[in-house]
């Protein structure tokens, strides 16, 4: 009978080993050490930062009261108020577009000018150069370019600009 080796550790079980230790001690590290646990607290800690950076008013001036402090000692009795049906109402004030808002205003701007919209779009004109470019792949009937030309995967166009395109290229 033959008896299992007891003699040296074999080079396989002491990779085993130092992966156990490794990663015993890595599992016994206090919450603090972890990983894990520095960017969640960080992720938090930026949350919070945004929220209450912009939670301010820009308006930097203070509220200022528009009745002076009364003196108790004047002698002279304050001048009574006229009503308010006499008052002009002031007109309002536009209010002034936050960063934020002339940025996406500017971003709006610059997407509408370097994409395919116009602002006087000739859409029958486009119409008939849809139906012609579908008539060039594919001749069909007038009702089926009609479909092709109103269906949400062909043109989108209204059935009046359809009917119109298919009475210009038949």
């Amino acid at each position: 009978m033959s008896t299992p080796d007891v003699g040296p550790e074999r080079p396989q079980n002491a990779k085993a080993d130092h992966k156990a230790a490794k990663a015993y001690a890595k599992a016994t590290r206090p919450w603090y050490k972890k990983k894990r646990w520095w960017a969640s607290g960080l992720l938090l800690i930026l949350i919070i930062a945004s929220v209450g950076g912009g939670a301010g008013s820009d308006n930097s001036n203070p509220a200022v009261s528009e009745n002076p402090p009364q003196d108790s000692k004047s002698e002279a009795p304050a001048a009574p108020e006229k009503p308010a049906a006499q008052e002009k109402p002031a007109a309002p004030e536009k209010p002034e577009m936050t960063s934020g808002q002339k940025r996406a205003l500017e971003s709006a701007e610059d997407y509408l000018g370097l994409s395919g919209f116009s602002k006087d779009a000739d859409f029958k004109a486009e119409a008939v150069e849809a139906a012609r470019d579908y008539l060039e792949i594919s001749p069909m009937s007038k009702d089926n370019l009609i479909e092709q030309l109103t269906s949400s995967a062909g043109g989108k166009f209204t059935r009046a600009e359809a009917r119109y395109a298919v009475g210009k290229v038949y």
